[in-house]
C-alpha cells in the first residue's frame, strides 16, 4: 500500500515549450512512433502530508496552455472536414450511447457534443434509461454499427453495474471504435509494426502535448502511475513505441515516490486528489496530470471544483513544466475524439 507522495517529470529545455506547427494530431505514424484491481485507497495514504519546502519557494513550472493547443488542432480538424464537405458532399458522423443520468456522464458528452459542432462533425445521441437491459444496449450499438452515417461509436462510461462493460466494447465494430478500447485495437497498439485504427484519446493526447512541447521521449525515463485500461494502460504502450524507458507505478508497488523521483516525465491517472506530492518529483520534471477528480467546497460556485491527481501548488516549484486540471490534457483528449472520427470517415470515404 502506498504511503504520501507524488510524481516526477523530466527535465526539459524552456524553448521546448513552444508548440509545433506541424499537425500531430492527424498523423497516427508520429502519434504511434492473477488478476487484481488496484485497491487505490486515500485514507490509507497521506496524501494531506506537506512536502518539505522553504519560506522563499517560488513557482518556477511553465504551464502547458491545453486549451491553446487544442485550439490550434480543432482548426486543422475543422479545415479537413470543410474540404471533405467541399469534396464530395459528406462529413463525419458521431453516435454517443448513453445510459442512465449520471450529472458528469451527461457533462461530458455536452462538451464531445459542441466540439463536433465546432469542426462540422455530425452527431446522434442515443440515451437509455438506468434500467436498460443489456439486450436493448447492443441492439442499440449493433444499429449504429450497421448505419453508413456513422464513422465513430462511443458509449459513454462508466455503465450501471448490472452491464457487463466489456461485453458493450467489444460489440462496438472495430472500425468505428473511436475510444480505441476495443481489443483488436488495444492488441494492436500493445505489438510493434501493428498500427490499431483508433488510439484511445487521451494517450493519444498526452503523446500529442509531448511531441508539440518538444519534449524528448526516446530513452527518457518516464513513470506512468496508474494502470487502466482506459488512460494508464494505452499511455504506457504508445510510451514504450516511442522507446521510453517506462516504469508503470500501481497500488502494489513498493516506495512509489522512489519510482517517480528517478522519472524526466511524469504521467499520473489515478483519481485520487493531490495523491502526487511535490517531493515525489524530480526537480525540472514534465507533468502532465491526467487525473479528474470533483472535490466538495461550499465556497466553489459549483460546490464540486475539479482538481488533479498532483498537488500543483507543490510541483511548480519542483518541475519545469506542468498540465493544470482543468484546462490541461482535457481539451487535448476531446480534440483526439475529433481526430479519431475524422480518420474513420475517410477510410469510410477512401478521402486522401
Amino acid at each position: 500500500m502506498w504511503g504520501g507522495g507524488r510524481l516526477v517529470w523530466y527535465r526539459v529545455k524552456r524553448k521546448g515549450l513552444s508548440c509545433c506547427s506541424t499537425s500531430i494530431a492527424l498523423n497516427n505514424a508520429m502519434i504511434l512512433g492473477p488478476n487484481h484491481p488496484d485497491p487505490w485507497i486515500p485514507s490509507t495514504m497521506d496524501i494531506l502530508q506537506t512536502a518539505n519546502s522553504r519560506a522563499d519557494d517560488v513557482q518556477i513550472a511553465a504551464i502547458i496552455d491545453g486549451k491553446s493547443i487544442s485550439q490550434d488542432i480543432r482548426s486543422q480538424i475543422a479545415d479537413q472536414v470543410s474540404k471533405m464537405k467541399a469534396s464530395i458532399g459528406k462529413s463525419p458522423g458521431l453516435a454517443v450511447v448513453s445510459v442512465g443520468k449520471r450529472r458528469d456522464s451527461h457533462t461530458f458528452i455536452r462538451i464531445k457534443l459542441k466540439a463536433c459542432d465546432e469542426v462540422g462533425i455530425a452527431t446522434l445521441i442515443e440515451e437509455l434509461p438506468e434500467n436498460c437491459t443489456e439486450h436493448q444496449l447492443l441492439n442499440v450499438v449493433s444499429g449504429f454499427n450497421e448505419n453508413p452515417l456513422v464513422h465513430g461509436i462511443i458509449v459513454q462510461l462508466p455503465l450501471p453495474q448490472h452491464l457487463d462493460k466489456e461485453k458493450i466494447i467489444d460489440s462496438v465494430s472495430p472500425e468505428k471504435d473511436v475510444d480505441g478500447f476495443h481489443p483488436l485495437n488495444m492488441g494492436n497498439l500493445a505489438m510493434r509494426g501493428r498500427e490499431p485504427l483508433f488510439i484511445p484519446c487521451a494517450s493519444k493526447g498526452c503523446i500529442e502535448l509531448l511531441l508539440r512541447s518538444g519534449v524528448e521521449i526516446m530513452g527518457k525515463k518516464v513513470a506512468v502511475i496508474g494502470r487502466s485500461k482506459i488512460v494508464g494502460l494505452p499511455t504506457s504502450l504508445l510510451l514504450q513505441r516511442h522507446h521510453a524507458t517506462l516504469s508503470t507505478v500501481h497500488a502494489f508497488s513498493k516506495n512509489p515516490e522512489k519510482i517517480t523521483r528517478e522519472a524526466d516525465i511524469v504521467v499520473s491517472d489515478v483519481g485520487i486528489p493531490n495523491i502526487v506530492r511535490g517531493n515525489w518529483l524530480k526537480p525540472g520534471a514534465f507533468v502532465i496530470d491526467m487525473g479528474t477528480n470533483r472535490i466538495k467546497d461550499p465556497s466553489s460556485r459549483h460546490g464540486y471544483p475539479v482538481t488533479g491527481d498532483v498537488c500543483f501548488e507543490e510541483a511548480t516549484k519542483v518541475v519545469s513544466a506542468i498540465t493544470p486540471v482543468p484546462g490541461g490534457i482535457g481539451p487535448i483528449t476531446i480534440r483526439m475524439l475529433l481526430s479519431n472520427t475524422l480518420d474513420s470517415a475517410k477510410r469510410a470515404f477512401r478521402f486522401p
